[in-house]
């Protein structure tokens, strides 16, 4: 009886450590894939191109948001110093929005110097799979290869991610300032981009 009870009685610790070892490497798979995406989000490789791409945000009629704000002005300024001859503005019409993103993007251009003839636009996506297959195109049609991909840092790693997964030929270069400053903010968006980097192991992006 002593023997089969110190029996029964190891069965309970050892399936508390093994749990106790799998929430361990959860947690420690977790930390690494974050970590993966703040790495690539403060990496800057922007070199030589054929085009910039500005991923889309959300726009208010006529003025971009804040976080689109930032976005765009980084690809201007990329434009400006010469990385790239053509910048491709992305992002389709927000529900009742009587523009796109990538309409109102190009009007800030515009504005701010930018020549008409250097900028392309897609009209149609809503995710940032979209963004990018929308851009594949739109590259192909005018004979566009190398590309900078435009974004947020924490955006960075998954859009590099799906720019290789559709076969285009892109570099990063995050906006150096971020409408996601705070704690709060920046947590909820990295927590949001490790979601996406498993659901796209297992769902295919759209």
């Amino acid at each position: 009886m002593t023997r089969r009870r110190r029996q029964r009685g190891t069965r309970p610790r050892r399936f508390w450590r093994w749990l106790l070892r799998l929430v361990l490497l959860a947690t420690l798979w977790l930390a690494a894939v974050a970590a993966w995406i703040v790495y690539v989000g403060n990496r800057d490789q922007a070199r030589a191109a054929d085009a910039i791409v500005v991923l889309g945000a959300a726009a208010y009629d006529t003025r971009p948001s804040p976080v689109f704000t930032e976005r765009i002005r980084h690809g201007i300024d990329l434009y400006e110093r010469g990385y790239a001859g053509a910048l491709v503005f992305t992002g389709g019409y927000g529900d009742g929005a009587r523009f796109s993103e990538s309409q109102v993007a190009r009007t800030f251009a515009l504005r701010a110097g930018v020549p008409e003839d250097a900028i392309l636009i897609e009209t149609l996506s809503r995710t940032t799979y979209q963004n990018l297959a929308r851009t594949r195109d739109l590259l192909s049609d005018h004979g566009l290869q190398r590309v900078i991909v435009v974004s947020d840092p924490l955006h960075m790693a998954r859009a590099l991610r799906l720019s290789r997964q559709l076969g285009i030929d892109a570099v990063g270069s995050p906006t150096p300032s971020t409408r996601f400053r705070s704690f709060r903010t920046q947590w909820r968006f990295l927590a949001r981009e490790v979601y996406f980097f498993h659901r796209d192991l297992v769902v295919r992006p759209d």
